[in-house]
């Protein structure tokens, strides 16, 4: 009798062994393809920016070097590879993108100008929806992090090689204050 109770003990063991190295997979999971997600909205707008710099470029001539380095802040963040990479491209590439449309505030036609006006709102629709994928990307990770962190998780976690995934923050302090775009 006592090896049948030693048996179901195991059994329930192994169950649970399974069943959390399981649940660990499918969060991984989860973690990822909300990263996918962002990066898709990351990467159109990435690809609207070379139409923006050339728009811009028309009329500021002389500031090659702000746009010189908006299109060098967005080949980064294309480039990277890792989750770590792309989320410090991405910072890197937002202060950029930040000092391209202040430049424009000193250019009085090309505030009026159709295809500038347009793209200005096709990277704002996608600025939202970054945002949106942004705090999707983060309740995942704030949930698969916490089971990672959890006792009994953290056994398991560790037994099988999971990690804490990163958030998407902001580090720097001036980069939370709103940007003031004006037209």
């Amino acid at each position: 009798m006592a090896w049948i109770i030693v048996i179901v003990i195991i059994a329930l063991i192994v169950v649970w062994l399974i069943s959390s190295y399981n649940s660990f997979v499918t969060w991984r999971n989860k973690v990822e393809e909300a990263f996918a997600t962002m990066d898709v909205y990351l990467k159109k707008r990435y690809d609207m920016i070379p139409n923006l710099v050339e728009t811009v470029k028309g009329y500021a001539k002389h500031e090659s070097e702000t746009l010189e380095a908006v299109i060098s802040a967005r080949n980064q963040a294309v480039n990277a590879a890792s989750i770590d990479e792309k989320i410090a491209a991405e910072k890197g590439f937002a202060g950029v993108l930040g000092r391209l449309f202040a430049l424009t505030e000193s250019y009085p036609d090309l505030k009026a100008n159709q295809n500038f006006i347009e793209l200005q709102t096709q990277i704002k629709q996608m600025e939202d929806e970054i945002a949106s994928s942004r705090k999707y990307y983060n309740g995942v990770v704030k949930t698969f992090n916490t089971k990672l962190e959890m006792f009994p998780g953290n056994l398991i976690a560790g037994m099988f090689g999971f990690h804490k995934e990163p958030m998407f923050e902001v580090s720097n302090e001036t980069e939370r204050e709103n940007v003031k775009v004006q037209f």
